[in-house]
């Protein structure tokens, strides 16, 4: 969960400042002859996710090789009983099974990718609309924070949902979908029903559907706008348009 509320913040962001540097050195004037607004905006944000995969697959492969040796280096220094004895290895392993035993890794794995890229897609095409809708980084402060209170939210309430997995907070929260793709992980490994999953995955499809329908609305008008300072009520007239 909070590997996700990371990449979030850290992926939309470069977004929002890859539109606004297109933005303010007037790059984009020259791309959009080419292409549509929404198909430059959605490129982008599909570029950056796949950096993001890119990333993920690399920390994976990285992590099942240090793995590897530090366990044939246990393995070693058990056999030599410099470090460990038979009886307290099998403890140790035995306290692994104990932790792991009951938790679906795979689906905990499969889910932390669906709701990485989800949450991704969600948020980064309503931070490429902020970027489109002012001139300087400067500017966004205004408008970032409605779209990051609910990360921030989820963050601050994982050790209580943590503590209470089932109740009417921690359901709710992994349903709502600015809130699901971290709530969602935290719950996963106390084990949760099949509908919930599958009712929050599609709840948070739809939204991301909506929320980029909504951003390239934002995006294709404020794209090509300079020197004007854009309030909500400026940006709800875009919409309208």
């Amino acid at each position: 969960g909070i590997l996700i509320y990371i990449f979030i913040f850290m992926y939309g962001t470069m977004v929002m400042r890859g539109v606004i540097e297109e933005k303010t050195n007037r790059i984009v004037e020259i791309i959009i002859s080419s292409v549509k607004p929404f198909q430059l905006m959605i490129g982008k944000i599909i570029g950056v996710a796949l950096v993001g995969l890119t990333q993920f697959i690399l920390w994976i492969f990285l992590t099942i090789i240090i793995s590897s040796i530090a366990e044939l280096a246990f393995l070693d220094a058990s056999s030599m009983g410099t470090k460990i004895n038979s009886t307290e290895q099998s403890i140790i392993l035995a306290q692994i099974a104990s932790v792991t035993a009951g938790i679906n890794l795979t689906q905990i794995f499969f889910s932390f990718i669906f709701y990485f890229l989800a949450g991704y897609l969600m948020y980064s095409s309503l931070f490429a609309a902020v970027g489109s809708a002012v001139d300087a980084e400067a500017d966004t402060q205004q408008f970032i924070l409605p779209i990051t209170i609910p990360l921030i939210l989820s963050f601050i309430l994982i050790q209580p949902i943590m503590e209470n997995p089932d109740g009417t907070l921690a359901f709710w929260m992994s349903i709502i979908p600015f809130t699901s793709p971290i709530i969602m992980m935290v719950r996963l490994p106390f084990g949760i029903a099949n509908w919930e999953l599958l009712l929050s995955m599609s709840i948070l499809i739809s939204t991301f559907l909506a929320s980029t329908w909504l951003a390239g609305k934002i995006y294709r008008t404020g794209i090509l706008m300079y020197g004007k300072k854009i309030s909500y009520k400026e940006l709800w007239k875009w919409l309208k348009y």
